[in-house]
């Protein structure tokens, strides 16, 4: 299971390179990141090398901000593989509250992240229909 960082800020210019800045300056790599944005406000959603690091320096420097544990999947870059573990999850009962995607290092493959409730229940769930999870 994953942890990732959820950062509330303002929509206004610089606002993402400001944090991107602090955690490269704390040498922090970020390892998959998306952004929605709203009229006011912006959730920045980060899996990064060291979240606990992130998680403080953020909150220091006045950043409303949580952690919350996603699952990363792995799936190989083929036509309807995506479909595949989609399929599976609703087969389950499972609800995925939103995606985005990363990529493993050490493998290349694309990694599918994803919220739901039960996040440790439900990686079981996944293992045992034969995906990988990061």
């Amino acid at each position: 299971m994953l942890r990732q960082v959820s950062i509330c800020t303002q929509n206004t210019k610089g606002t993402l390179q400001g944090i991107t800045q602090m955690l490269a300056d704390k040498g922090i790599n970020i390892w998959g990141s998306c952004t929605n944005d709203g009229a006011e406000f912006g959730i920045h959603r980060m899996i990064v090398s060291d979240p606990e690091g992130a998680m403080d320096l953020l909150k220091d420097t006045g950043h409303i901000c949580r952690m919350t544990s996603v699952i990363g999947v792995e799936v190989e870059d083929e036509v309807g593989n995506l479909n595949r573990l989609l399929k599976a999850l609703t087969e389950s009962n499972i609800n995925i509250d939103y995606t985005y995607l990363s990529f493993n290092r050490d493998s290349g493959k694309p990694v599918l992240i994803f919220h739901c409730e039960d996040a440790p229940e439900v990686e079981i769930c996944i293992k045992n229909k034969g995906f990988s999870v990061v």
